[in-house]
């Protein structure tokens, strides 16, 4: 543990809470992915199977146990209690494009050809593509309400704090995993021009807003 990995999780955490509160307060799930959420909620799924059969610490059992809720009670209240507010419309990514890959290479490039081993390795090849939906749509939509770019921002700046943990953790033990820091990197990819736009119109006050595709 170090404070890059802790200020990690508490990011993590944070764009979890900020989207969940967005949504109880609007009572409405308008520009959110839902697709994007039911991939989080798979991600967090196959990587903690091990909460039942590997205690490593408290906190890292509540953390585990808190982005399992957090993940399920979100998807619930975009497919259950808030549904009929769900922009079902603009959430049309093709999760298979994303879902096939990414199963195939978890068979393919493991530490360890066990169950439990291939579904972590799927959950972290998952979680660095699990964004794509959710970008997808604003870039469908041209816009994002300022909340969900909060959201976004805080869920880049958790992979950012992630790619410090590990080279903190290469300088500090030479302990270096190469699947868990190239997905991270492809992850932190996907966020470079959401960044951009965050800075140079969100925390200008202004409305996040992009070319409608053609």
């Amino acid at each position: 543990m170090n404070v890059f990995r802790i200020l990690g999780d508490l990011s993590h955490l944070l764009a979890m809470i900020l989207l969940l509160g967005k949504i109880w307060r609007s009572k409405s799930c308008k520009g959110i992915s839902g697709k994007s959420q039911i991939l989080f909620a798979l991600v967090f799924t196959t990587r903690y199977l091990d909460l039942f059969t590997n205690f490593i610490s408290v906190y890292n059992t509540v953390m585990k146990v808190v982005f399992l809720l957090c993940a399920y009670v979100t998807v619930y209240m975009i497919y259950g209690k808030f549904r009929k507010t769900f922009d079902i419309e603009n959430d049309t990514f093709r999760l298979e494009f994303l879902l096939v890959p990414v199963i195939g290479l978890s068979f393919l490039e493991n530490y360890s050809f066990t169950p439990l081993e291939i579904l972590w390795t799927f959950s972290i090849y998952l979680e660095s593509v699990a964004i794509l939906p959710q970008l997808f749509m604003i870039s469908k939509t041209g816009e994002a309400e300022t909340i969900t770019t909060h959201y976004l921002f805080f869920l880049g700046l958790y992979r950012v704090l992630y790619l410090a943990n590990w080279i903190r953790r290469y300088q500090t033990e030479n302990f270096y995993d190469q699947i868990a820091v190239v997905s991270g990197v492809v992850q932190t990819i996907f966020y470079c021009d959401f960044f951009y736009l965050y800075v140079t119109k969100v925390l200008k006050g202004k409305k996040l807003s992009l070319p409608m595709p053609v």
